[in-house]
C-alpha cells in the first residue's frame, strides 16, 4: 500500500502509522553476484569509520537517494470492503499489542474508519510519494512494495531535481520490497552498497536519509536500538530497530551505517501520534539482498514450501513431550497434500533442526526453508515419541501455492457429558468421532487460565488418539506412568489446531 506525504493522505492510512518512505538498493560488486558491472563501484566513505560527523556520509550517499512519486487508482474504503486491505500488516492478530498502531482507516472516525462504508464511487487517480536508492550504475532502484502497490506510472526523483521515468521489474508483499528500473543508456547513476548486517550491534550510530513528508533530501541520525524485531507484518519479521526519526515518505529509504553502507530499508515506525517517537523499522540489508537479487532475476521471490501451521514450542509444551529446551516449531496442522505431509511430518511433531542446524523458533524456521529453491532436497529433524527423527523433504514452491483453506470441525452438541476429574473440563465425544468436545470449563481451573474455551475438541493427548473421556484419562495415565509432569492436549477447533500443556494431577 502506497504511503502518501500530502495533507490529504490516504483514507487507508492512519496517522497511527506511518510506513517509512521509499529507498532503491543498489547493487556493489561482490555483494550480489553477477548483477553489477565490473567497471563500477559503489560510493565509499571514510573506511575507517572514523568521521566526527555525518557530513561526509551524507554529500557521498545522497545522490544515490531519490524520492518515489507513484500515480495510482484511489480505492474507497467501501469498495474494498476492508480498511486495512493490502497492509504489510493486515495480519496482526486480534489483541496484539501494536495493533492499534497499524490500522489504516481513519483514525478520527470519518468515511474509512473501520466498520463504516461509503456508497460505491468511480476509482480517482492520486500521487503516493516515498524514498528509494540506486543499487546499480544502470538504474535499479529499491523501494518498498507498499509505496509503489497500485502503481501505474513511477516517476523517479534525484536531488538535483532530475526527474526520471521507471518502470516496475517486481515486487515481494512478504517483505515489503519492491524493485524499479529506471532506463537511461548515457547515464550512469550514483549507487551505493550494502553492509554486512550480521556486523551491526545494538548502538552503532545510523544515517537515515530519504524524502518525508515530500521534502527530499532529509538527513536524521540515531542509533540501532535493537535487532531482530518481529512486528506482526509477516512470517520473516527480522527487523531492525533505529532511533532516527523516520516519517512518512521516509518508507523505502535507506538507513546508513558510517561507511554509507546501506545496513537496512525504513519500513515503518511505531506511534500513537502519527509522527516519529523514535521508534523505526528497517528491514535488514540480507534479507533486502536476496529477495532483491530474486526480483531481478526473475520478477518475482521464488522460496520453498514445507506446508505445516507451526507454534512456538512452550516450556510447559517441552515438558510434557521431553524435549531438552523449548527450541524449535511445534506442527499444528500439516495443510493437506503438501511437501510435509508426503514426506510423513505428523501434527504434534517438534521441528527442531533443518539439515543439522537448530531451529531457535518458528519464525526462524520460516526463514530458513524459505531460503532453499522451490524442490530443493533438504533433511528435517522431527522430535516423535521422545526420539528425534529424520525425514527428507522436497520443498514445493511458496509462489505457487493454492491458499484455499480446509474447513473441518463438529458441531459440539453435548451428548452424556462428563467431567475430566482434576482439570475442571466437561467432555462429550464429538459427532464426527474425532476426538472429544469441551462443553465446559471450569473458569478457576488451570485450563481455563492456559486457554481451553468450551467448544474446542481434544483431538489428541501426548500423541495419541482420543475418542473418548476414557481415551483421554489413559494418555494422561500414561504420561505420569513415564515420569511426564504435564499431559500434551492437541486442541482444534474450526480448521485451527493448537498445543495445550496441563499439569498432572499430583505432579
Amino acid at each position: 500500500m502506497t504511503h502518501t506525504i500530502t495533507t490529504k493522505t490516504k483514507r487507508r492510512l492512519s496517522a497511527a502509522v506511518l510506513a517509512a518512505g521509499v529507498a532503491g538498493l543498489a547493487f556493489s560488486g561482490g555483494v550480489i553476484a553477477n548483477t553489477t558491472p565490473s567497471y563500477a563501484q559503489a560510493v565509499q566513505v571514510n573506511p575507517a569509520g572514523q568521521s566526527a560527523g555525518f557530513a561526509d556520509v551524507v554529500e557521498k550517499v545522497s545522490p544515490a537517494v531519490v524520492s518515489v512519486r507513484v500515480k495510482e487508482k484511489i480505492e474507497d474504503a467501501a469498495d474494498r470492503g476492508d480498511a486495512q486491505q493490502g497492509s504489510p500488516f493486515e495480519n496482526l492478530p486480534e489483541g496484539h499489542p501494536l495493533r492499534r498502531f497499524f490500522e489504516f482507516g481513519n483514525p478520527n472516525g470519518g468515511p474509512g474508519a473501520p466498520g463504516q462504508r461509503e456508497p460505491r464511487r468511480a476509482p480517482r487517480e492520486g500521487m503516493a510519494q516515498g524514498s528509494g536508492f540506486f543499487i546499480s550504475d544502470d538504474g535499479y532502484i529499491v523501494t518498498n512494495d507498499h509505496v509503489v502497490e497500485g502503481g501505474t506510472n513511477y516517476t523517479i526523483v534525484l536531488n538535483d531535481g532530475t526527474e526520471y521515468q521507471a518502470k516496475l521489474v517486481g515486487a515481494d508483499k512478504r517483505t515489503d520490497l519492491a524493485l524499479l528500473k529506471v532506463d537511461a543508456p548515457n547515464t550512469k547513476f550514483t549507487y551505493v552498497g550494502w553492509a554486512d548486517d550480521s556486523k551491526v550491534r545494538v548502538g552503532d550510530w545510523v544515517v537515515a536519509v530519504g524524502n518525508p513528508f515530500g521534502l527530499g533530501g532529509s538527513v536524521t541520525s540515531g542509533i540501532v536500538s535493537a535487532r531482530g524485531r518481529d512486528i506482526g507484518a509477516g512470517p520473516y519479521d527480522d527487523f531492525l530497530q533505529i532511533d532516527a526519526p523516520v516519517n512518512r515518505g521516509n518508507s523505502g529509504g535507506p538507513a546508513f551505517n558510517l561507511q554509507g553502507q546501506v545496513i537496512g530499508i525504513n519500513t515503518a515506525i511505531f506511534s500513537p501520534s502519527g509522527g516519529s517517537v523514535g521508534i523505526g523499522f528497517a528491514i535488514p540489508a540480507s534479507t533486502a539482498q536476496s529477495v532483491i537479487q530474486s526480483l531481478r532475476e526473475n520478477g518475482n521471490v521464488q522460496r520453498g514450501w514445507l506446508g505445516v501451521q507451526i507454534a512456538p514450542v512452550t516450556k510447559d509444551i517441552a515438558e510434557a513431550l521431553g524435549l531438552a529446551n523449548t527450541h524449535g516449531a511445534i506442527v499444528t496442522l500439516p495443510d493437506n497434500e503438501t511437501p510435509a505431509t508426503k514426506a510423513g511430518i505428523r501434527t504434534g511433531d517438534v521441528i527442531t533442526a533443518v539439515n543439522g542446524e537448530t531451529v531457535a523458533s518458528p519464525r526462524e524456521l520460516a526463514r530458513r526453508v524459505a531460503e532453499f529453491k522451490p524442490g530443493a532436497s533438504i533433511d528435517v529433524t522431527v522430535w516423535r515419541d521422545n526420539a528425534a527423527k529424520q525425514i527428507k523433504v522436497q520443498l514445493g514452491n511458496l509462489a505457487s501455492l493454492d491458499e484455499a483453506s480446509n474447513t473441518s470441525g463438529s458441531s459440539g452438541v453435548p451428548v452424556n457429558p462428563s467431567s475430566l476429574r482434576g482439570y475442571g473440563l466437561t467432555l462429550t465425544p464429538s459427532d464426527d468421532g474425532q476426538g472429544v468436545v469441551v462443553t465446559e470449563v471450569d473458569p478457576d481451573s488451570e485450563a481455563a487460565s492456559r486457554g481451553v474455551s468450551a467448544g474446542d475438541t481434544i483431538v489428541a493427548v501426548n500423541g495419541t488418539q482420543v475418542k473418548s473421556q476414557r481415551d483421554v484419562e489413559t494418555a494422561i495415565k500414561s504420561a505420569s506412568t513415564s515420569g511426564r509432569k504435564a499431559a500434551l492436549f492437541q486442541l482444534r477447533n474450526g480448521d485451527q489446531n493448537r498445543f495445550v500443556a496441563l499439569p498432572i494431577s499430583g505432579s
